[in-house]
């Protein structure tokens, strides 16, 4: 199906907004990538608790560590501008960020290695967590075949800046269409290749599976792929390290039971994907992404009771 035209206004500034990431991008070059990391880290965290967005961020520490003093909270809160910030001027050196080029530290590497070697797929799952962008790096850097899934930029051209950046070094980005995009990733699995999700957002009609002492919606889409195909869920997580260095951890496969209950078994497989996710969190809150809206609006209202 094609999308409709955009109008001239539309289109030129989309137009303005790719030339201004190509320029900042560019400017940002003139770095190396620890200098560019750092003043990323020193804005973000200047700039970034003055906009509303800290507001959601502050509310999602509500939720997710009631158990926490106020003065705490607010710490995460402010401290995690850092890790946005040096993540977002990381991008235009990602090809520096492939595990053979030393920067990132391998745990658990010898199961990429079991993974593309077997012929068998799986299904990466992993969060936003640290800077993101490296784990399909490391994937690409393993020699697996792999489908990165992403969310398109609003603006195509810079939707397209995006995709041939990352194509420079292997990642080959992928849009999925509908709420799992399963035509596509389906026709991947049959194909023998993996896929990989992000899986730690607020999906709209997905399961409510436990997450941080809340019920959070959760796509059951990496679940569901999994049990078709009698895959495992491959989980995966990135760390921070100083000065523009990462590590990236292989954790053991979550298994994934076919009791013929079908509802059930997902139900029970996104549950695991959720206390994944949550385990990173809690152990390493400063470098997960708390701008966004994780939970249901009610649970939100019930921080004003």
């Amino acid at each position: 199906m094609s999308h409709p035209r955009p109008s001239f206004a539309q289109d030129l500034l989309w137009r303005l907004e790719a030339a201004a990431y190509v320029a900042v991008f560019a400017l940002l070059r003139l770095m190396d990538i620890e200098t560019a990391s750092a003043l990323g880290g020193w804005l973000a965290l200047r700039l970034g608790p003055l906009t509303g967005s800290h507001k959601v961020v502050q509310r999602n520490l509500r939720l997710a560590f009631p158990e926490l003093s106020e003065a705490e909270r607010e710490r995460i809160a402010r401290a995690q501008w850092d890790n946005l910030g040096r993540s977002t001027f990381e991008l235009p050196f990602m090809e520096e960020l492939q595990p053979h080029r030393g920067r990132v530290e391998m745990v658990g590497a010898e199961r990429l290695e079991e993974i593309r070697t077997s012929g068998k797929p799986v299904v990466f799952i992993s969060g936003h967590f640290s800077n993101w962008e490296v784990m399909p790096c490391a994937i690409v850097d393993a020699g697996i075949t792999c489908q990165m899934t992403y969310r398109a930029a609003n603006n195509p051209y810079v939707d397209r800046l995006i995709r041939d950046a990352r194509a420079k070094y292997g990642v080959q980005l992928f849009a999925p269409k509908g709420s799992d995009g399963s035509r596509e990733l389906l026709a991947a699995m049959k194909r023998g290749e993996s896929v990989a999700l992000m899986n730690d957002q607020k999906f709209n009609g997905g399961v409510a599976a436990p997450f941080m002492g809340q019920l959070a919606h959760t796509a059951a889409g990496p679940t569901r792929l999994a049990l078709r195909f009698g895959a495992v869920l491959q989980p995966m997580s990135v760390e921070r390290l100083p000065k523009a260095r990462f590590r990236v951890i292989v954790h053991p496969p979550i298994e994934l039971e076919k009791t013929g209950a079908r509802e059930t078994d997902l139900e029970a497989g996104v549950a695991k994907v959720n206390a994944f996710v949550e385990a990173q969190v809690r152990a390493r809150p400063l470098e997960w992404f708390w701008v966004h809206k994780r939970w249901s609006n009610e649970a939100y209202a019930s921080l004003a009771s």
